[in-house]
C-alpha cells in the first residue's frame, strides 16, 4: 500500500510529524510518498528515515517541489526504545536561539509543538526568565502546553519571573514554582533538554 502526504508549504516540523504518524499505520512493504517544497524538509525526512532504519529515495521535481519516498521494512527495525524516564525540558526563553527575535519565537513555537508529537513525553517542563511568557494567556503555545499537561507532563513556571514581568495574573497553564524546586527537578532528571 502507498500513502501520499502533501506537505507543500508546511513549516518544520509538520512534514516530519505527519510522515511519522503515517509510518506508524503502515506495514512491511508499504510506502509513504511525501511532497515538500524545500531541501531542508528533504533533509529532515532523511534523518527520520535513518533514525527508523528505513530506506528512502528523494526526487527533485522542480525548484520548489521534492518527492520523498520512505519504504517500511521489518517493524522491529522501526522501534526505538526510550532510554530516559525522567526527562526535564527547560524553557528559559520565549524564543529559541540567538539572532532574529521573530524567527526565534517561531522556532520555539515549533519546538513546543514537536514536543507534543514525541512518543515519550517529558516528565516536567520548567519555564523561567522570559520563558515564563510561554505559559501565559497571550502565548501562541498555550494549546500545546495544555495538551502536554493533560497527558501528565508537569508544567512549572518560576513565580519570581512571573512577578518580574508583571505576568502573575496571566498564568494560563501549569502551576507557579520556585528556584529550589527548579533546581531539584534538574538535579533529579535523567536527561535535561534545553533548546
Amino acid at each position: 500500500m502507498k500513502k501520499v502526504i502533501d506537505a507543500m508549504g508546511k513549516v518544520c516540523p509538520i512534514p516530519v510529524v505527519e510522515t511519522k504518524k503515517v509510518l506508524a499505520t503502515l506495514g512491511e512493504g508499504d510506502t509513504v510518498e511525501v511532497s515538500v517544497d524545500n531541501e531542508i524538509a528533504v533533509q529532515n525526512l532523511t534523518k527520520l528515515a535513518e533514525q527508523k532504519r528505513l530506506p528512502l529515495t528523494s526526487n527533485k521535481i522542480d525548484e520548489n517541489h521534492y518527492i520523498v519516498t520512505i519504504s517500511v521494512v521489518e517493524q522491529e527495525a522501526c522501534r526505538i526504545e526510550p532510554t530516559y524516564d525522567n526527562v526535564v525540558v527547560v524553557l528559559a526563553s520565549d524564543k529559541m536561539g540567538d539572532g532574529d527575535e521573530r524567527l526565534g519565537r517561531t522556532l520555539m513555537k515549533g519546538f513546543i509543538y514537536a514536543l507534543t508529537e514525541q512518543e515519550t513525553l517529558p516528565k516536567t517542563i520548567l519555564l523561567y526568565n522570559s520563558g515564563a511568557y510561554l505559559s501565559t494567556k497571550s502565548s501562541e503555545s498555550i494549546a500545546d502546553l495544555k495538551y502536554l499537561e493533560s497527558q501528565g507532563v508537569e508544567v512549572l513556571t518560576c513565580g519570581t519571573c512571573l512577578n518580574h514581568y508583571g505576568l502573575t495574573e496571566n498564568l494560563a497553564v501549569g502551576t507557579v514554582t520556585n528556584m529550589y524546586t527548579i533546581l531539584e527537578k534538574q538535579m533529579q532528571a535523567t536527561k535535561i533538554v534545553k533548546p
